[in-house]
């Protein structure tokens, strides 16, 4: 061990750490690795923060710890929940891990990448979302608004809330069909009691005030070039290691009758796992199948395994950017980022710097390290209700309106010729400085 560490680890012992660190990253950013270094040096105990490791199964695609990992530092909350239990809610993580974090003893240390179960630590909320305290109808009565037409939904959500209608996309039927059950349930608007929750001191639509005062936030990020060839090179360890037997076990197990029942959910419980669906084609191949066959499906699977954890990796990292970094309000806590991006000096660039952190924090002094700070002129992005007159688009946001993200959706949807006989022969591309269609404008 470095002589560095050795002292900021000495520091550490004669010092009282924050009462809570939470790890945030996309996966492959090494989230784990930290947290168990950090545990061992400062008695902690890790609270996985990970919506498919709760269930048993699929150790190796939902990339749980190792038997020799959990030996080097305490874990919880990993493989208790029967895989065939198709709705274990955020409420139901929330309860059992404030338990574990409220129990005096060892530091506790959250690490995981399913964000919204650590906002749920985080911060206070006056509506139990997806709890199903309505009762045992709940989880039904949701399932049988969301067989509704999205557009049907956000007619009826207009009728009762119509300022969280505005706030949704028809095409959002899993947040509007929650938001007509809150109303049924409770007999007041979603947006009222969001309103109530932002009035709250430190609240804010997100949610209420901080659970604790003092958490210690860590962002592991890397350069994306780097962690997508870090992600490619896990999914090749993961074949190695048993990853396709350990789906077909599964599938035997838990799966295979519900396809011949064509009865199979992929949005569900464990099995929405990245990994599990796109191997589905290659898991049902019928016995008929040559081997040439199944070896095609096979590294179609694969592909596109990669694929969707590349794809993941960066919606988490948007999570952390919209969800902590640009949070509304001023109850929002401190967040230091730890680049990952060279692994070969993963001791300077991660541990220690950590160490550091958690040492000055302890000590009431300000870290030589500064948290992330979003600039003043970036303003959280208003959830406002646009429709496009020309291609009767729904687009939710004012960012999504007048940015880029229009201009391809316009760019793709409309044919620049017809665009340019409705508006009198002028390109509607023409308002955006560099346009992509056949038009060839490039701006004044």
């Amino acid at each position: 061990m470095a002589a560095s560490t050795l002292s900021v680890q000495c520091a550490l012992r004669r010092a009282m750490v924050p009462s809570l660190v939470v790890i945030l990253g996309a996966t492959g950013t090494g989230k784990s690795k930290l947290a168990i270094e950090l545990g061992k040096r400062l008695q902690g105990e890790i609270i996985s923060a990970d919506s498919m490791q709760v269930y048993q199964g699929l150790d190796i695609i939902t990339n749980k710890v190792t038997a020799e990992e959990h030996a080097q530092c305490r874990h919880h909350m990993i493989s208790f929940v029967d895989p065939l239990v198709r709705r274990y809610t955020v409420v139901d993580f929330r309860n059992k891990a404030l338990a574990l974090i409220s129990f005096p003893g060892n530091l506790p240390i959250v690490v995981g990448g399913t964000n919204y179960y650590i906002e749920s630590l985080l911060w206070r909320v006056l509506l139990d979302t997806g709890s199903g305290n309505g009762g045992d109808e709940s989880p039904d009565r949701k399932r049988e608004l969301e067989k509704l037409g999205g557009a049907e939904l956000h007619k009826q959500l207009a009728k009762v809330d119509p300022i969280m209608a505005a706030m949704l996309h028809p095409n959002d039927k899993r947040k509007i069909a929650r938001s007509l059950q809150i109303h049924e349930e409770t007999g007041i608007p979603h947006s009222r009691w969001l309103e109530e929750q932002r009035e709250q001191e430190g609240g804010s639509g997100l949610g209420g005030p901080l659970r604790y005062p003092d958490p210690c936030i860590f962002w592991l990020h890397a350069d994306m070039e780097a962690l997508d060839k870090r992600l490619d090179d896990r999914v090749d360890e993961m074949l190695s290691a048993g990853l396709i037997q350990e789906l077909r076990d599964f599938h035997s197990r838990y799966n295979q009758q519900k396809v011949q029942e064509d009865s199979q959910d992929y949005q569900h419980g464990i099995f929405q796992s990245i990994g599990f669906k796109e191997f589905h084609d290659y898991l049902t191949a019928p016995e008929s199948s040559t081997q040439q066959e199944r070896d095609t499906l096979r590294d179609k699977g694969i592909e596109a395994l990669k694929i969707a954890t590349r794809r993941y990796a960066r919606k988490q990292n948007k999570w952390v950017r919209n969800r902590f970094l640009k949070r509304p309000g001023d109850n929002v806590p401190s967040v230091f980022g730890l680049d990952v991006t060279d692994v070969s000096r993963w001791e300077e660039t991660v541990l220690n710097p950590a160490l550091q952190i958690l040492d000055s924090l302890s000590k009431g002094e300000e870290p030589a390290i500064a948290p992330i700070r979003v600039q003043a002129a970036e303003q959280r992005n208003k959830r406002s209700h646009h429709t496009c007159d020309l291609c009767d688009k729904v687009i939710i946001g004012d960012l999504e309106w007048t940015g880029e993200a229009l201009h391809t959706t316009w760019r793709h949807v409309i044919n620049p010729s017809y665009t340019k006989q409705l508006l009198g022969g002028f390109c509607f591309c023409r308002i955006f400085t560099h346009c992509g269609c056949p038009c060839k404008f490039k701006g004044p």
